[in-house]
């Protein structure tokens, strides 16, 4: 999973993307370079798996966090750059500070989303012209995507984001054009210090997946020791760490689970959307397990636990065989049997 981080300038991108990261990194040297960090996906599951089983490796799922560097401030480029992401975050500013002016999040917020419905519209219209060419010349047309790309600019010139069509957002066809209006996008709200109140901003907050968070303490936060992160997140009320909320809305948002395979070489956590079927699931390991699928060995994670071993858990007949059609759930852990 890749998420893209967004904002106008000063929004607080940068301390985001080290709070959640990990990664502070002097801006002098890394001054108009993309940033990106690599993170583990915290999940106590994957802990307890791997205390129960003692693996040579445990591996945990992973999200990828790409922060545009400043020599993508050209509007065009910022986009490019996201275009691969499979989500974007987008920050918004609601602190004061020297140098600034007031925070006005819901201008922040419009004007952004302007800007990418914007990038998509100029997407579409080359788009169509191309196809009208390619009409004049007698050439064969895709009617679906000349469809759909008619929707599509009917949204956006009435300041649709495409992610607000459902029957566009889960349209293959037009899946490669990697529109950044159509990607699932977490607005986070970054608030002072002492601010942990959600922006009274209701055509915002009603329409969108939000959060808020307090950038800076996060940042502090992200730097200190296990012990110390402890005492802070106490003092300053803060229930879990904002790369643990920000990863488990991230996953909210896209319609992702976790499923997992155990073992003495390895426990490993493989993330997956929601209603994959086994055959699919079995693809994400290796395209052979796929091709030479018989059946998937399934037991919950709760059904695990509670028996104590995978042993107890067949004597208990919680441990089940299922097909290609089988829809893999949250939190399963599953030995595909195969064959090539």
């Amino acid at each position: 999973m890749k998420i893209g981080i967004i904002g106008l300038p000063g929004s607080g991108k940068t301390t985001v993307f080290e709070a959640l990261t990990h990664n502070a990194v002097d801006e002098e040297v890394y001054k108009g370079e993309d940033r990106i960090g690599t993170i583990k996906v915290p999940d106590k599951r994957v802990d307890i798996l791997s205390s129960m089983y003692n693996p040579k490796k445990t591996i945990y799922a992973q999200v990828v966090y790409l922060l545009p560097g400043m020599q993508s401030h050209n509007k065009d480029n910022v986009w490019n750059q996201v275009r691969d992401c499979d989500a974007l975050i987008h920050v918004i500013r609601n602190f004061s500070g020297y140098g600034f002016e007031a925070q006005k999040p819901r201008d922040d917020f419009f004007s952004l989303e302007q800007e990418m419905i914007f990038a998509d519209l100029v997407v579409v219209e080359k788009r169509l012209e191309r196809i009208e060419l390619e009409k004049k010349r007698h050439r064969k047309i895709d009617q679906e995507e000349l469809d759909l790309l008619a929707e599509c600019q009917k949204n956006l010139e009435n300041e649709i984001s495409l992610r607000k069509n459902p029957d566009i957002a889960s349209t293959p066809c037009i899946k490669g054009f990697a529109f950044v209006s159509l990607k699932p996008m977490l607005v986070l709200f970054n608030n002072e210090d002492d601010d942990d109140v959600m922006p009274d901003l209701k055509d915002i907050t009603s329409r969108e997946s939000c959060m808020i968070i307090r950038g800076k303490l996060e940042q502090e936060l992200a730097q200190m020791s296990d012990e110390e992160a402890e005492d802070f997140l106490s003092e300053f009320n803060i229930t879990a760490s904002a790369m643990d909320r920000v990863v488990s809305e991230s996953y909210k948002l896209q319609g992702l689970v976790s499923f997992f395979t155990v073992g003495e070489d390895e426990v490993r956590a493989w993330t997956i959307k929601k209603e994959t079927k086994a055959l699919d699931a079995a693809e994400v390991i290796h395209s052979d397990i796929k091709k030479g699928f018989i059946r998937a060995e399934v037991v919950s994670f709760e059904d695990l636990i509670s028996a104590g071993s995978y042993a107890e858990a067949r004597k208990k007949g919680t441990v089940r065989l299922e097909g290609k059609t089988y829809e893999v759930k949250d939190g399963d852990i599953i030995n595909f049997r195969f064959n090539v």
